[in-house]
């Protein structure tokens, strides 16, 4: 089964996106792994990072966005009556294979207009009223965030070695059960004070679904790492570092990634011609980075992934 990871920040304009594509784009290309980048973020970065904006309209106007599967999925879970002639849409049927020409490297297309809150709201009601116990508004919104995400990757799980979720900034449905579906999350940063208040922000919020969700031990996700990006004069600025050092105060060593992505303007001219720059530029600096960034998280997975693998070995003991 693949491993999911969201990359998620509170705060946007943090190199989230470039982060997950450059990522995506290494563990396919360098170490031949199958990778599907999921973009749940309604600006389509993620997307117009790996495809043209032609490309995008073609699949919206053909309904190959995840806004045809999140609607399938509203549709699902509501009140209305399924059309038993109308076809059932997976992953396998929207998903855009070998993106950029990339063997292993798998796109599931965002869109501008996921889904209205408004009718989700109103959908979400009308079920909690048909319940005989007459369950809650809040408990009957919580089931569907639950399966929102989970029930949309689950066909595709056993498919990809990764499936990378770009997660929009701030905190709506969509990024919330995406969080819940994740095995493990990156937080990208720049040595900010509004970008560290987002990684306090988003690990508050973590804390409150595993609270919300903690009889159903349904949240196992597992921090892999912060990011940094540097922002332009970084190296010369005393205000940076200090900003850096307030996270090292919050955060063990092994949550930091060494790895530092540089203010390479190549990323910039990258993200501008719809492909990462670990395929435009694999011999600039920001293309290395994420090269030698993936080494690194590929290091961290190992290491999380043997604690997990102790940890159930261990509960198996004490149930024996």
């Amino acid at each position: 089964m693949g491993k999911v990871i969201a990359t998620v920040n509170m705060k946007g304009g943090v190199g989230k996106t470039t982060l997950t594509v450059n990522i995506a784009t290494c563990l396919a290309k360098i170490h031949r792994k199958k990778v599907l980048v999921v973009d749940l973020d309604t600006q389509i970065s993620a997307t117009l990072s790996m495809i043209s904006p032609a490309e995008f309209a073609k699949c919206r106007k053909e309904n190959r966005t995840l806004r045809h599967l999140v609607s399938q999925a509203i549709t699902r879970y509501g009140v209305q009556v399924e059309d038993p002639e109308e076809k059932v849409y997976q992953v396998k049927d929207i998903v855009i294979p070998h993106v950029c020409k990339v063997q292993g490297l798998d796109l599931l297309v965002g869109d501008i207009d996921l889904y209205d809150e408004f009718l989700v709201s109103e959908m979400l009601y009308n079920r909690s009223l048909l319940y005989e116990e007459k369950q809650t508004f809040q408990q009957t919104w919580s089931k569907f965030e639950q399966g929102l995400i989970r029930g949309i990757l689950a066909p595709a799980m056993k498919n990809y070695d990764y499936i990378i979720l770009d997660c929009a900034p701030g905190y709506n449905l969509i990024t919330r059960s995406s969080i819940i579906t994740s095995d493990f999350y990156l937080m990208p940063a720049r040595p900010e004070p509004l970008s560290v208040v987002g990684i306090q922000l988003l690990e508050r919020r973590i804390d409150k679904l595993r609270e919300v969700y903690r009889e159903d031990n349904t949240i196992n996700i597992q921090l892999l790492g912060i990011v940094f990006s540097m922002s332009a004069g970084f190296t010369l600025s005393r205000y940076y570092q200090k900003v850096m050092d307030r996270v090292s105060s919050d955060f063990s060593a092994a949550q930091i990634f060494k790895t530092k992505i540089p203010n390479d303007v190549n990323i910039a001219k990258a993200v501008d011609a719809f492909i990462p720059v670990s395929i435009s530029n694999p011999n600039s600096g920001g293309a290395k980075a994420f090269a030698e960034l993936t080494v690194e998280l590929l290091k961290k997975l190992e290491v999380s992934l043997g604690k997990k693998e102790q940890t159930s070995r261990l509960s198996l003991v004490d149930l024996e």
